[in-house]
């Protein structure tokens, strides 16, 4: 079935949802983990404490991807009742997280924030396929890209510019926790409601509405197809999963340590000796992140171009290059101005990484099954983070001696593995008709 051009506008239209999504996960990254510390966590429990992440998305996505291929109604769509649930989920606790008095209750409200993104997200990336033919897709996963930016930009802002505007605390919290929590809840369902409002949804062929009433969901379905999908997975896919074990490893380890890290090597602070300055260097740590989201918003267009005109494994491995060289300087650093060039490396690097690696796979997927491939990808990010969880506090604790900068450094390297992985995956340049041409297996 053909399926109708869409304008650049449109194309925006249905990915503003994705706009909020990443406002509620940049406050994840960049708010969370120094809220665990301002609550008394210790450094070698914050890896615990983030258990949340990798394993809702372990357990939600591929499940929520295998729902959303079976599901259609005239009324509601495919994809779009996920969304919906999804960003309402995410709105309330983001509502409810400023008011945690305790690191127990912080912990509980980041699982049911981690499900409700997870609901909302995994939808998203089979939404795009749907809805775009070969021609259009790396423009749609692009845009996703540049909201990821965007979103993130505005809440790694919040926590520079709210400091300086809502002072002192109210309860166990700095009182800026509370602006930029509520600001991300109103983001999280106003974006979502937005992008359903203006996008209708492409209705199943004759065959494939043929095909969900012959397989009905039911209470093992969503298990067993992805079973089956696991099974018949194209091998572009097994080589990216290799890609995703060192690449998303790495980034965890970022996004737990960078705050700690500015405070020790710039700031000279921790949250027990001098609360006000970490309190600064978290503030500063937000607007370092709101810069690699600046940069990733700024050059995610770009990248569909050097796609095609290489290949997005050679744009992808690059970019992990670059990003793996900003990561060990920044953890040499004391000035904080100089962080930013460190760091824009990093932001070319989250650029690909939200958007490239869907090139890679998408012609190898049949597309009746683009939610569950989409969620099995999902899984090829969780569990490096799921193992980083559970191995990375020891690994902190006995060989870098709880230093936050070294663990930066270590997640340099492992981008730089993840970058030569990436050049061992079989994969061709991208055709002017259909955009993507996978060499390494398919269906």
């Amino acid at each position: 079935m053909l399926k109708p051009r869409l304008t650049f506008s449109q194309i925006i239209n249905m990915n503003v949802g994705f706009f909020g999504i990443q406002y509620s996960f940049g406050l994840q990254q960049s708010a969370v983990n120094p809220i665990y510390d301002f609550l008394g966590a210790n450094p070698d429990d914050i890896p615990f404490l983030n258990l949340a992440g990798p394993m809702t998305g372990l357990l939600v996505q591929p499940i929520i991807g295998a729902l959303s291929d079976k599901t259609w109604s005239p009324r509601f769509g495919r994809r779009k009742p996920f969304f919906l649930v999804g960003a309402l989920m995410c709105s309330l606790a983001l509502f409810i997280y400023p008011f945690s008095s305790s690191l127990w209750m912080a912990a509980g409200l980041l699982w049911i924030l981690d499900v409700g993104n997870n609901t909302a997200m995994e939808p998203y990336r089979a939404f795009i396929a749907d809805k775009l033919d070969a021609s259009q897709q790396p423009t749609g996963f692009q845009a996703q890209s540049f909201f990821t930016g965007l979103g993130q930009t505005l809440s790694n802002l919040s926590l520079y510019i709210f400091p300086l505007i809502f002072i002192g605390k109210t309860g166990a919290l700095p009182t800026w926790v509370y602006a930029s929590f509520f600001l991300g809840a109103v983001c999280s369902i106003g974006s979502i409601w937005w992008s359903t409002k203006t996008t209708p949804e492409i209705p199943p062929s004759d065959e494939e509405l043929a095909e969900m009433k012959a397989s009905p969901l039911n209470v093992f379905s969503p298990f067993t197809d992805i079973f089956t999908a696991i099974r018949d997975m194209p091998k572009v896919m097994w080589q990216l999963a290799l890609v995703y074990l060192f690449q998303w490893y790495a980034l965890f380890c970022y996004w737990q340590n960078s705050s700690k890290s500015i405070a020790l090597t710039v700031f000279h602070a921790t949250p027990k000796d001098n609360p006000d300055l970490y309190s600064e260097a978290v503030s500063w740590t937000g607007l370092v992140n709101g810069w690699y989201n600046i940069v990733m918003f700024l050059v995610a267009f770009s990248l569909v171009y050097f796609a095609k005109k290489y290949s997005p494994k050679l744009v992808h491995a690059f970019c992990l290059l670059l990003a793996g060289l900003g990561f060990v300087a920044f953890s040499m650093i004391e000035n904080k101005y100089l962080l930013f060039p460190a760091i824009t490396g990093f932001g070319i690097g989250w650029a690909s990484m939200m958007g490239i690696p869907y090139l890679m796979v998408v012609s190898s997927i049949p597309k009746e099954r683009y939610g569950v491939y989409m969620g099995i990808i999902n899984m090829m990010i969780v569990v490096p983070m799921l193992i980083q969880t559970l191995t990375f506090g020891y690994i902190l604790r006995t060989f870098l001696n709880n230093d936050p900068s070294k663990a930066v450094t270590f997640a340099g390297v492992l981008l730089l593995i993840a970058a030569g992985a990436t050049l061992l995956m079989k994969s061709g340049k991208m055709s002017e008709n259909q955009e993507v041409v996978m060499s390494g297996g398919g269906h």
